[in-house]
């Protein structure tokens, strides 16, 4: 009942504002005639609060709410941020060319910059924009894969499936069928793109992903550079995995099945998007029964609930001197799949009401995947926690990598030690192979992400620019991923197919390039950490639990938010103003000999 009247009142209050508009911008025109820039910032500052606060709540129960009344709500409210935010830039430019300080100057360039998908001015493409992308988002949070009218899966559960199998044409019938979700979302995308590059070229953006790239205190060209030559550093260890791996399937399903000079069939890869491939652990491990980490057992011999997973995460962040989760966290986040409605169970953390409500939305299961995602989800809370003093223009990462690698930090510090302390492994001793073990393990979930994080935004990039057309959509995904990631579909597929619309990010919108910064960030992170926690001994055993020397210098960085460039945040951390991936390397340096020598003989490369 309290949802309901909830969902009423922010209805309610979506009307009356919409019948004030007018009055609204008669006020607003003639404030601006008058405004400093100050003034201007402190104002939109004022309104952004509010608006995030309505905004917010009509996404979270959409989320949380997979309804036809849900969606008219959420698409409402994005709808009026839109306006809002399109009528603010177009007041920005008024201080085009003015001295500024810089703070003020930065509060209206992150203004411009703080939507992803920019609206047009005119109102009516405005609206079709906000109707599109409550409804390809809400096309993927429904989304299931139907046998037969009654026999329907979801997504959730076809991801366990495709992590569990071994069969390969049951993981072909899985991988295929939830693909079919993404075709009714092609031509809407295709008109989501034209929208939305007409709303990034008012804001003087060439396209969207110009827009996108703009948004990390260099130009966007700069930042193209930058994502090569970090991949250019990790790509010699993914290359080395990559064949590593391909002998092993080779040997489970058939060479004739996974050729041994080509690429990787996509199914195969225990993960519906191989995106990371973590779940074939137990097919590559390369000491048996040596050290294993079998987290999964412990929680379900234990019976932990989502709730006492959520806590054994808090428990770490608290050890590092931050604050507990307020209590409303744990009476309004979402911890399990409700039986009466469909949500949207990918994870995701919630800074509501300028951070002073936090909350996760998951559908959490008892393995060890799901542990390490609610680290990583709180991550973000307390990240959005630490900043929440900022004025809303600054309440963010100091780029959107920062904001992924807080939590993906925190992972590294999960080592056997620390899961031995907490009771959720038994204590072993300090095995070359049990390191290595554990190296493949994670290489297997980081270091296999780490193409599949660049090209998803290459993609876009290009999409937005019209390089790649809507006739052209499907084939240009595969190029990119056999290019980058050195696999292929399973099966043919043609532009009667949207296959990138299967993947979440695509309909939600969401910019990808914060995840690939961020799997360089949390070792480039952590290795400054270990330093200031007094860590002696390799990186790869090094955990930050406990030092609440490491947590001070740690949230300091976080509570500046975005008030200033990620160059500087980052040297306050590192020393540092660039990023680089050479802790990576450093931290992979065991595991990198490994598998040079496992591959000896072998034909790698695809």
């Amino acid at each position: 009942m309290k949802h309901l009247v909830q969902l009423f009142a922010g209805l309610g209050l979506a009307l009356m504002l919409s019948a004030c508009s007018q009055q609204d911008a008669e006020e607003t025109a003639a404030a601006v005639s008058t405004e400093t820039a100050e003034e201007f910032v402190a104002r939109a500052n004022d309104e952004l609060a509010e608006l995030r606060r309505e905004t917010g709540a009509a996404e979270w129960v959409r989320a949380t709410y997979i309804t036809g009344d849900t969606a008219i709500i959420a698409a409402a409210a994005s709808a009026r941020y839109a306006k809002w935010h399109s009528e603010m830039v177009q007041q920005a430019l008024a201080y085009e060319g003015q001295q500024l300080d810089p703070t003020t100057r930065r509060a209206i360039e992150l203004l411009k910059l703080s939507t992803t998908a920019p609206s047009p001015g005119d109102a009516a493409k405005r609206r079709e924009l906000a109707e599109i992308t409550t409804d390809i988002e809400g096309m993927y949070g429904a989304g299931k894969y139907c046998r037969t009218q009654n026999d329907c899966i979801p997504g959730s559960e076809l991801e366990q499936l495709m992590a569990d199998t071994r069969d390969y044409d049951e993981l072909l019938e899985y991988w295929t069928g939830w693909r079919q979700i993404a075709v009714p979302m092609r031509d809407k995308y295709a008109r989501f793109v034209e929208l939305a590059n007409e709303g990034a070229r008012e804001l003087g953006y060439g396209d969207l992903g110009e827009m996108w790239r703009s948004n990390y205190d260099m130009t966007p060209d700069a930042f193209e550079v930058e994502a090569t030559k970090l991949w250019d550093q990790v790509k010699p260890l993914y290359e080395e995995l990559h064949c590593h791996v391909r002998a092993r399937l080779g040997e489970v399903y058939g060479k004739d099945k996974v050729p041994q000079d080509g690429p990787i069939p996509a199914h195969l890869l225990g993960n519906m998007w191989a995106q990371e491939w973590a779940s074939l652990y137990e097919l590559i491990v390369p000491y048996p029964g040596v050290g294993d980490i079998d987290v999964d057992s412990t929680l379900k011999k234990k019976n932990y609930s989502p709730q006492e997973m959520v806590r054994s995460a808090e428990n770490f962040y608290v050890s590092l001197g931050m604050p507990r989760l307020p209590d409303t966290f744990w009476e309004r986040s979402q911890f399990s799949k409700p039986g009466d409605r469909e949500v949207i169970c990918h994870a995701s953390a919630w800074g509501l009401e300028g951070g002073n409500d936090l909350r996760i939305k998951m559908c959490i299961k008892q393995t060890y995947d799901e542990l390490r995602t609610i680290y990583h989800e709180l991550g973000h809370n307390y990240y959005q926690g630490a900043y929440k003093d900022q004025p809303p223009l600054f309440q963010s990462g100091a780029h959107d990598g920062f904001h992924e690698a807080i939590g993906d930090t925190i992972t590294l510090s999960m080592t056997p030690g620390y899961l031995a302390e907490v009771g959720l492994v038994n204590a072993s001793g300090e095995d070359p192979r049990a390191t290595i073990n554990r190296q493949m393990q994670m290489a297997l979930d980081s270091i296999a992400f780490l193409p599949f994080a660049k090209l998803v935004d290459e993609w876009r990039w290009r999409v937005f620019s019209g390089r790649i057309t809507p006739e052209n959509f499907n084939q240009a995904w595969w190029d990119l991923r056999t290019k980058y990631q050195g696999i292929t579909p399973p099966v043919a597929r043609s532009e009667a197919d949207f296959d990138p619309g299967a993947k979440y990010h695509i309909p939600a919108n969401v910019p990808y390039s914060r995840y690939f910064l961020a799997r360089i960030l949390q070792f480039q992170f952590q290795r400054a950490l270990c330093e200031i926690a007094g860590h002696d001994g390799g990186l790869a055993t090094c955990s930050i639990y406990g030092s609440k020397e490491a947590g001070e210098k740690f949230y300091a960085m976080m509570a500046s938010g975005q008030s200033e460039p990620w160059q500087d945040a980052l040297e306050k951390l590192t020393g540092a103003q660039e990023m680089d991936a050479t802790a990576i390397i450093d931290y992979y340096a065991p595991l990198m000999g490994y598998l040079e020598e496992q591959n000896q003989g072998r034909s790698c490369g695809w």
